[in-house]
């Protein structure tokens, strides 16, 4: 099927972050918290990018991620730490 000028209007990009990077962050900074601004700040993400959380990688930390969207595996990986995921 051809993709139409409609299909990709309606389709929202969104700027993927493996829970690898979350951990290393966690770690690194000794983060409970990471933000869109964390991300920004690191470099990751630009201010005008839409982030998604997913599950490639380990988290061994409780932390609380705040994110425009989230994976399954990401949002279960991170409850399984008893920590939060946060959907703008």
């Amino acid at each position: 099927r051809q993709m139409c000028i409609r299909d990709s209007i309606k389709r929202v990009e969104y700027k993927p972050i493996n829970l690898s990077v979350i951990e290393d962050l966690a770690s690194k900074l000794s983060l409970d918290k990471i933000s869109l601004d964390t991300l920004i700040e690191a470099g990751f993400v630009s201010k005008n990018d839409r982030v998604k959380i997913l599950g490639k990688g380990t988290l061994t930390k409780t932390v609380e991620v705040t994110a425009h969207a989230f994976s399954k595996s990401a949002v279960e990986a991170i409850e399984a730490q008893q920590g939060k995921a946060i959907k703008l």
